[in-house]
């Protein structure tokens, strides 16, 4: 493969179109092998593979080509544990340093992850990420893509 000058290496031809046509209101799901990607994939969102890939170089990479909104409250999102993790009271330290690429890429401040209600499902602790959406869903839709690193 040949590399693009300024562009991570780390990022596939795959990967690198799915961003090329994102536009308003897209938004790109890094999960980790937790998230049901294929399951969801086979409702329409596209599933592209980072295999060996960890999400804080993803969210690292991904971040020097891809504008996030700067008029939300929060450009990016991770889901809640699943009740039995919060109820022992897991920890998720990556959600910390999710925050400090988002900062570090000028995304914002404290406010640019989204950190999910009480309330809110889910599983994991991935990232989505908004490219100049005024919707946050964390359950991507028919345009969104789902990028997932192999199953452990």
């Amino acid at each position: 493969m040949v590399v693009l000058k300024g562009v991570p290496a780390l990022l596939s031809p795959e990967l690198l179109y799915a961003l090329a046509r994102m536009g308003h209101g897209d938004e790109i799901v890094l999960a980790d092998v937790n998230f049901p990607t294929s399951s969801i994939c086979k409702c329409g969102p596209e599933e592209l593979r980072a295999d060996g890939l960890g999400i804080p170089p993803l969210l690292e990479a991904v971040l020097q080509l891809l504008p996030l909104d700067t008029y939300v409250e929060s450009p990016a999102a991770v889901m809640e544990l699943v009740p039995s993790d919060r109820k022992r009271g897991l920890q998720t330290p990556v959600w910390g340093t999710y925050q400090s690429i988002l900062s570090g890429a000028g995304c914002g401040g404290d406010g640019s992850l989204r950190k999910p209600h009480p309330q809110e499902g889910g599983a994991g602790p991935g990232c989505a990420l908004d490219h100049r959406a005024q919707r946050r869903s964390w359950m991507p839709e028919p345009d969104h893509r789902a990028l997932a690193p192999p199953p452990a």
